[in-house]
């Protein structure tokens, strides 16, 4: 067996220390290497014990998790995943962190027994195992200093209403997203996105973006119209469908089993968009762990739909935008700074 993951668990609950550090020892891939109550007793184990990844509690006292990262990233990148509990004000501290530095969250269950806490550890393991392969010197270079920048796109898109652009992404993706449709000029077709993320985050998401880009970016309701200038961000815990209503393209938010092990699903967006705009559509796959998407972009492809992928350069986790491009549903790899102005050429390209 290969070296064990090494994680120092911070959180200001002796309790929550004890049951991330049991769950976490359960697992023979991970070792445990230190827990802290805070963040400065905390920096000073990161530096003798060398971990490769934090378990990082969104609310700590002193001195918050965003606040943390912004000050370790550049000094001493490394792999974090946050713990979050579900309330609006820390679901907007961890969307921060994501930001500032952060691979992934996971979610506190409302209570510590049971199938919740389960549920968590495993998907607490499963993350700490995705942060671990991810290169977080960048971070120490500072490339990503600028990427949540006002630049916007001066291309002029003319006839693009029946358009729509469809984007999937996961692990990453809240950083990629906000580059993205930071740089989104006001005329850029209807565009509908699915992110792996759970409820009261897809709204939180959804209305930080809106205060910083030229379009309008709402989380979803169900028969929301698909406009041009508008990003529709699917809702945590709801598919997303894309259909046709008279002249114009409406969303249908519905529940629904989980697809690829999420809800909502990248596939369940992208298989509606192949059946009901094909040849006006734009696929893009981004940063994210799996394969969630990959036979729908292929399904939008074989419907005449114009397709790319992420690189793997420019993602966290180069997972999604492989597989896309393995199985033939992409048909090229792009660098995140780029994918704009492909997103562009591909429009004009539609006839």
């Amino acid at each position: 067996m290969g070296r064990k993951i090494r994680v120092l668990i911070i959180d200001d609950s002796a309790l929550v220390r004890d049951i991330l550090e049991k769950g976490l020892s359960a697992d023979p891939d991970i070792e445990v290497v230190g827990k802290a109550p805070d963040v400065y007793i905390a920096r000073d184990k990161i530096v003798f014990k060398k971990p490769d990844v934090l378990t990082l509690d969104v609310e700590m006292p002193k001195m918050d998790g965003v606040e943390f990262l912004k000050k370790l990233m550049p000094q001493y990148p490394i792999a974090v995943v946050m713990v979050s509990s579900m309330t609006s004000s820390t679901s907007k501290i961890t969307l921060d962190a994501l930001e500032a530095g952060a691979i992934d969250f996971v979610l506190k269950p409302s209570n510590k027994v049971g199938s919740g806490l389960n549920e968590m550890m495993k998907e607490l393991i499963e993350k700490i195992k995705i942060a671990s392969k991810v290169d977080v010197s960048k971070w120490k270079k500072q490339e990503y200093s600028q990427i949540i920048n006002k630049t916007k796109t001066s291309n002029v898109l003319e006839g693009s209403t029946d358009k729509v652009i469809a984007i999937g992404a996961s692990t990453g993706g809240t950083v990629a997203l906000t580059k993205i449709i930071n740089e989104f000029p006001q005329d850029i077709p209807g565009t509908v996105i699915v992110q792996h993320m759970p409820p009261v985050f897809t709204k939180m998401f959804a209305d930080k973006l809106n205060e910083t880009a030229k379009v309008e970016v709402k989380e979803a309701q169900n028969g929301d119209r698909i406009i041009t200038g508008r990003v529709l961000i699917a809702p945590g815990g709801l598919h997303m469908e894309v259909i046709r209503s008279g002249g114009y393209y409406i969303v249908q938010c519905k529940e629904g089993e989980k697809v690829n092990g999420h809800c909502p699903s990248v596939d369940v967006l992208f298989d509606s968009v192949a059946k009901n705009v094909g040849v006006n559509s734009i696929g893009v796959i981004l940063t994210g762990m799996g394969r969630d998407g990959a036979f729908g972009m292929l399904n939008m492809r074989n419907n005449g739909a114009r397709t790319i992928a992420q690189d793997e350069q420019s993602s966290v986790v180069f997972g999604m935008p492989l597989e896309a491009y393995k199985c033939g549903g992409a048909e090229k790899l792009v660098n995140l700074s780029d994918i704009n102005q492909s997103i562009i050429r591909l429009i004009k390209e539609i006839k």
